[in-house]
């Protein structure tokens, strides 16, 4: 199997349980692999024979910075289930990593973080 990488993607949505998160926003991180055959696009440096990343980050984009969530688990299956049904001839799993580096959450941390595989990997 192969893999595509997209790492640490930074965007800023208004997910979160609290009042604060959901009015003044913050900025999220996701990093997301893709299972796929990458041996014709290698063989025939053909964009039609691979993921378009790109279009990828657009997708992703659009999720994390569109409609609220209360819970970051929620992202990160809206991100894993659309990659897998907008890709689905093309990719057999994802696994995607959400970060959410500055909740409102008093004490010392780096990060919280959700971290989720769907289909093969």
């Amino acid at each position: 199997m192969d893999y595509i990488h997209l790492n640490d993607l930074e965007f800023y949505g208004f997910h979160g349980a609290l009042p604060e998160e959901t009015k003044l926003g913050q900025i999220f991180r996701v990093t997301i692999t893709l299972a796929c055959d990458l041996k014709k696009a290698g063989e025939t440096d053909n964009l039609e024979e691979t993921v378009n990343y790109a279009e990828v980050f657009e997708l992703c984009k659009g999720i994390v910075e569109g409609k609220p969530y209360l819970l970051i688990e929620a992202v990160a299956e809206k991100v894993a289930t659309s990659i897998l049904q907008e890709y689905a001839e093309k990719v057999s799993g994802c696994r995607i990593q959400l970060v959410k580096p500055n909740p409102p959450i008093v004490g010392h941390y780096a990060s919280v973080a959700v971290d989720i595989t769907r289909g093969t990997l």
